[in-house]
């Protein structure tokens, strides 16, 4: 197969392009090395349609992997013909290849195989070739009656006979296809109640119907767990006639005494074997499409989580709130070191509350705090209220924010939360956790497994695999694409940095322990098993800003430092200049300048585009573009809430039906899909992203189900 050609065509990209990309990921670059330093070989493609590319890849290597495994199968049992080889040589998905192996697939006993050993084979090859005559079957049948086999009667050969033609028609990879794409398209799936009288949120699909090409992703998803539950009893039903009159045309030969056994046997090799396989199938597909869909939705959510904006340079107090054991409190620096943990009591009696006070105040006063993080979990509303009724009892201007906490327990008990700070206990290390992801959530949250992190739907019962991989994806594109401070990066976030394996990165880490900071990205050479190809790699994506040439605090690869420095003689400038950054560069670096400086030094215009970016502001950090984080001082209750209000939040989740608005009152509300604009939009993700904040409207309230419904439509949300 030519891979660069096919993948090109479902891309719509240049074949040169992925011939460039299929020859760099086989010579072991990175996927974001390649995104970032490979852009003239491969159009300036974004690190996630190289990622699509890659996986592409896979899947037609394996495609060709299986497909000489069959013709190996198939040729093994000399049963290979030239009409089947060229079947194979066709075949474009894993389908196809498995129906063409299905008649040549070793089988457990069934009727039809036991049919054959009573030498009925060419009893039902007789029928099918009787179909244009007159000939009766059971006249036909009468001669291989034989006691000693088994055959007492002409009807048993007959039947005999007709099972083995049923399992021919069930075998043929054309009938197969068929009828696949016609219950594809002519199909509903149905589900009723397991027990109608019993109450479950799928109480929506007790009576549900929808035809399957019109199925929505979490619909599939909602009724696999609803039947999985045992709330459920799905099917999917079809018109028989038309697969059954589709079959006919390929077996069924005129209307003859034959033809009619013929058509008998098609009728049972539907009802019997093809049907229920074929529905089997069609699930199968149906749950794979709507798991890649939440698994790229979850992907999506996640890059926005890991991308927001972090509150840098703020002294911070995590809170992680608690009824019984109480409320867990940690302050940590601008850099995110622990300066003190204490435990308050703000939801008990009215004199632990008073102390409870006393203690954050003298806290924020004490360390200069200027941000609290509160994690959103059990008794997250009573500390809001809490917290709020305090900021505003002081002088001070301190602001909040509500965090996910979804993932810090798990981080908590971890053993690299053991090893970061040995002298707490679980609850403490996950209020430190909370402060942290407000002042950097990408350095934070690369700790926690990432389908922890709950920015999904239904992740737990995705393929976990497949998830892990994607969402690793995800991580890798994000760390690198921000970058880390080669002398401060926790060894959890080195190791998704381009080229870095674990045990290279505690080596770092022990490099910089034993020596001290690296005073260049060059010493990086000196680390044990950090050979040339992952210093090449890496490199690019780490910074070292106190080193003494300024371009190991940029993007800048050290590949293209040659280059860097003829751009800044080129405009006038030296690299000192570049240390505190040269603003007027990019309106110098003109499209027309750009070119030519690209012919004369031989390096491609979207590389010197890149280097202008970072020697205008050397260690920027992408996310400082994005709207800052919405940081609250009072709070609200669900009761205060009114239809009609309109309020701020900001976008905690979203998914294929809407997504969850944090209003700051606990309780997300729900814009559904069709509230969010006035023009139609097929998919939440075309308008809302993770960490927007938006402004919203209120529908409706209700108390009892704990539901918010809410509209952004009206409202000025650009």
């Amino acid at each position: 197969m030519d891979y660069a050609k096919v993948i090109s065509e479902e891309f719509s990209v240049k074949e040169l392009y992925v011939s460039n990309i299929i020859t760099l990921l086989d010579e072991g670059n990175t996927i974001p090395f390649i995104a970032r330093y490979r852009k003239e070989m491969h159009g300036t493609m974004d690190d996630q349609l190289i990622r699509q590319i890659s996986e592409k890849l896979t899947y037609l290597r394996n495609l060709d992997a299986r497909r000489e495994e069959v013709r190996n199968l198939i040729t093994e049992q000399e049963k290979m013909t030239d009409e089947i080889a060229s079947a194979l040589d066709s075949a474009k998905t894993l389908v196809e290849i498995e129906d063409i192996y299905r008649p040549f697939r070793p089988k457990r006993k069934t009727r039809a195989s036991v049919a054959k050993e009573k030498g009925l084979e060419p009893l039902a090859n007789e029928i099918l070739e009787g179909q244009t005559t007159g000939e009766l079957p059971i006249e036909l049948a009468q001669k291989y009656v034989d006691v000693e086999k088994g055959v007492e009667t002409a009807e048993d050969a007959l039947q005999g006979a007709k099972d083995i033609i049923a399992e021919n028609v069930s075998d043929d990879a054309e009938v197969r296809k068929r009828v696949r794409n016609l219950v594809y398209m002519n199909g509903t799936l149905n589900s009723v109640a397991a027990d109608a009288d019993k109450e479950s949120v799928y109480e929506m699909y007790y009576a549900f119907s929808q035809p399957i090409n019109k199925m929505a992703g979490h619909r599939v998803l909602a009724v696999n767990r609803g039947e999985k539950e045992e709330f459920l009893k799905v099917s999917i039903e079809v018109d028989r006639s038309k697969p059954l009159n589709s079959i006919a045309m390929l077996y069924v030969n005129g209307n003859t005494p034959c033809a009619q056994a013929v058509r008998e046997a098609c009728e049972d090799s539907y009802d019997r074997l093809i049907f229920p396989s074929i529905e089997r199938e069609i699930r199968n597909d149906l749950t794979d499409s709507a798991d890649e869909d939440a698994i790229k939705l979850f992907g999506t959510n996640l890059r926005q989580l890991l991308l927001q904006p972090p509150i840098k340079g703020k002294v911070a107090i995590g809170l992680d709130p608690g009824y019984r054991t109480g409320c867990k409190l940690a302050v940590v620096d601008e850099t995110g070191k622990v300066l003190d943990t204490a435990v308050i009591y703000p939801t008990h009696s009215a004199a632990q509350i008073e102390a409870s006070k006393q203690t954050l105040k003298k806290m924020i006063a004490k360390y200069g705090v200027q941000i609290i993080a509160i994690g959103n979990g059990t008794a997250s509303k009573e500390t809001e209220m809490f917290t709020a009724s305090v900021l505003a009892d002081i002088p001070q201007k301190v602001s909040y924010m509500v965090v996910s906490e979804a993932g810090a327990s798990v981080y908590s008990a971890s053993k690299l939360a053991a090893e970061e700070m040995p002298d707490f206990d679980l609850t403490l290390r996950s209020a430190v956790s909370i402060a942290r992801r407000l002042q950097d959530p990408l350095a934070e949250l690369v700790k926690i497994e990432p389908k922890a992190i709950g920015v999904g739907q239904y992740q737990h019962d995705m393929p976990q695999k497949r998830l892990e991989e994607a969402l690793d994806g995800v991580v890798e594109d994000c760390v690198n694409n921000v970058g880390a401070d080669l002398n401060t990066a926790s060894p959890s976030l080195l190791s998704h940095i381009s080229g870095l394996s674990s045990t290279v990165c505690k080596n770092i880490v022990a490099y910089r322990e034993a020596n001290g900071s690296f005073s260049s990205r060059g010493e990086l050479k000196k680390v044990p098993k950090l050979g040339p190809k992952a210093y090449e790699q890496c490199a690019g994506f780490l910074r070292v800003p106190d080193s003494k040439n300024p371009l190991d605090n940029t993007g800048v690869h050290p590949e293209s430092y040659g280059a860097a420095e003829k751009v800044l003689e080129h405009f006038g400038f030296t690299a000192k200049d570049a240390a505190g950054g040269i603003p007027t560069l990019s309106s110098l670096a003109t499209a027309k300048e750009l070119e030519k400086l690209s012919s004369e030094l031989n390096v491609g215009v979207p590389t010197l585009s890149d280097i202008v970016k970072e020697l205008s502001k050397p260690g920027r950090d992408p996310r400082d573009e994005l709207p800052p984080p919405l940081l609250r001082t009072d709070v609200l209750e669900m009761k205060d809430l009114k239809e009609g209000m309109v309020l701020k939040g900001t976008v905690r989740n979203v998914i294929d039906f809407g997504a969850f608005i944090d209003i700051g009152v606990h309780q997300d509300g729900l814009v559904h899909v069709s509230q969010i604009c006035d023009k139609f939009i097929k998919h939440p993700s075309e308008v809302l992203s993770v960490g927007d904040v938006v402004n919203v409207k209120v529908l409706s309230v209700d108390l009892n189900k704990k539901r918010i419904g809410l509209t952004m439509k009206g409202l000025d949300n650009k």
